[in-house]
């Protein structure tokens, strides 16, 4: 994957996670209009811990990506 498609591919995690998990796991977050992967990855420790099991493999998917070089 390109970087251009995977930027695009962190953005649109980054935009589900706080669509679906944001009041239950990303209350504390502010969510940014144009995410970075260390924004992304900053959310990741909070879908871990207050979220549920989907939440977990999200967070393990925007990881995998971030770190995917």
């Amino acid at each position: 994957m390109d970087q251009p498609e995977q930027r695009a591919e962190v953005e649109q995690l980054y935009r589900r996670a706080f669509a679906e998990y944001g009041t239950m796991a990303l209350w504390s977050s502010r969510q940014v209009e144009h995410p970075t992967p260390g924004d992304a990855l900053a959310i990741t420790e909070s879908l871990r811990v207050e979220g549920n099991l989907d939440a977990r493999r999200l967070a393990e998917r925007i990881e995998a990506l971030c770190n995917e070089r």
